[in-house]
């Protein structure tokens, strides 16, 4: 991409950065890989429309269909300084990061033993996917007989891994006879 003395501006600006300082600019293009961000006080880049790059999981706590259900071009956003990525010379963001974390305040209010209904999100090889709160969702693994993306079902919490972000669930007691007619 360019060494420091390709592009002295961008390098003196991207190594000034501190991880955690918040940084402000305007969603310039949205790609499959990610979300360019034109910072406020950068300097352009010289190939990509922003020095500010955001992976689509830094995007949001949320799931999400595609990168527009959470960000839009022109849009102004903020988001936390990660790092500088020396290779494609920008500063990698998180928007994520100014948000509240949604699985820790429901981690703060729920124990295992817990009785909830929730939303199927995803079916998976694994298990499946519900979300029992805005932006939560936690892993069944255990068999529920048919269910569908969409479904509503009662679960039990089974475990909460704060650290790793990870909610174990298991079917409720009426759950185990759904499929059987």
């Amino acid at each position: 991409m360019g060494g420091r003395a390709e592009h002295p501006q961008l390098w003196a600006f991207l190594e000034a950065l501190h991880p955690g300082e918040l940084l402000t600019g305007t969603v310039a293009a949205i790609e499959r890989f990610g979300v360019f961000v034109a910072l406020d006080d950068g300097p352009a880049h010289p190939v990509f429309p922003g020095v500010g790059f955001v992976v689509y999981p830094e995007l949001s706590w949320r799931r999400f269909a595609a990168a527009t259900d959470v960000v839009q071009v022109g849009l102004r956003v903020s988001g936390e300084f990660l790092a500088f990525d020396t290779a494609n010379l920008e500063a990698r963001l998180s928007l994520r990061a100014t948000q509240p974390d949604p699985f820790q305040a429901f981690a703060d209010t729920t124990t295992a033993g817990r009785q909830l209904r929730g939303r199927v999100t995803l079916l998976s090889p694994v298990g499946v996917f519900v979300e029992v709160a805005d932006g939560v969702e936690g892993l069944v693994r255990e068999p529920i007989g048919e269910c569908r993306v969409g479904d509503e079902l009662s679960v039990v919490v089974t475990g909460i891994d704060r650290v790793g972000r990870k909610l174990t669930l298991a079917p409720g007691p009426q759950e185990h006879l759904r499929g059987r007619a």
